[in-house]
């Protein structure tokens, strides 16, 4: 671990949640906070087209991680401890009475060892933790590596996988400046993943659901299902159009922030008195 990614965890514009966190908006009576983490690689903006679908109850929360966006000068963090870590120290300020949690595929591990660190630490747990396009954490890998990989054959094998990025020659103009400029981020967020060895602990007491695409090709019906051993709550799994990267289609997002919404809801209703 860096001494600039350790700076990178505390530092940060002020104001609850830091440079972590968009500047908070004035509060509109939201019951609830939603934060949202991106895969690897992914920036806040996949985020922004959720803002036009989520009710006013919800207030979206989209968490900028080093390495990208307005923090692309901060190394990113190449080890999942370390970034969860940080992470909390962040968010504690901003969670507000109730809270939910939502992570695709990187962002899924990320926000399950989130809910974990902030148990460890005596916090309030989220309402409801919503993960997709991961296979539960307790699973092995049906993949191998692809971080330490030279250039050229890592962006060939995310495509092939993921359908992350379609392949370009390093000289192809804006497109190859920018892959050139997220190669050493997408290497940090694959060995945040490739790195991850799942601790036995009990399972959480928040509800979990667990998203998927129907054309993802990563990540089975099976391998979301087996979510619901990582909660005493109600789990549930959805499936969605689409491959590994549903998110980021207009329609499907809108079946995807439908979902969500259902899901904080019943957990508020729960949380009732």
């Amino acid at each position: 671990m860096s001494a600039a990614n350790e700076a990178s965890g505390a530092g940060g514009a002020s104001g609850a949640g830091g440079a972590w966190l968009p500047p908070r908006r004035a509060d509109d009576g939201a019951r609830v906070r939603l934060f949202a983490l991106p895969y690897a690689g992914g920036d806040t903006s996949i985020f922004a087209p959720w803002i036009h679908h989520l009710p006013w109850e919800i207030e979206l929360c989209p968490v900028q991680l080093p390495g990208r966006g307005r923090r692309a000068l901060e190394p990113a963090y190449a080890e999942i401890g370390p970034l969860v870590r940080a992470l909390a120290d962040a968010l504690l300020p901003a969670l507000g009475p109730r809270f939910a949690v939502f992570g695709h595929s990187m962002g899924a591990l990320v926000g399950f060892e989130l809910a974990r660190e902030l148990r460890r630490r005596g916090q309030p747990a989220p309402c409801h933790l919503l993960v997709a396009g991961r296979p539960a954490p307790q699973l092995p890998p049906r993949y191998g590596p692809l971080s330490h990989l030279p250039d050229g054959e890592l962006l060939a094998q995310l495509h092939q996988r993921y359908g992350y990025a379609a392949p370009a020659p390093a000289d192809s103009g804006q497109l190859g400046e920018l892959l050139d400029l997220m190669r050493p981020t997408v290497r940090a967020d694959l060995r945040v993943s490739e790195g991850y060895v799942h601790a036995d602990e009990p399972p959480l007491d928040c509800p979990i659901t667990a998203f998927g695409g129907l054309a993802d090709p990563t990540v089975t019906r099976e391998e979301l299902d087996a979510w619901r051993h990582q909660t005493r709550g109600p789990f549930r799994t959805r499936m969605l159009p689409g491959g590994h990267f549903f998110l980021e289609s207009e329609a499907e997002a809108r079946f995807l922030v439908r979902f969500l919404v259902d899901s904080v809801r019943s957990a508020l209703e729960r949380r009732q008195p």
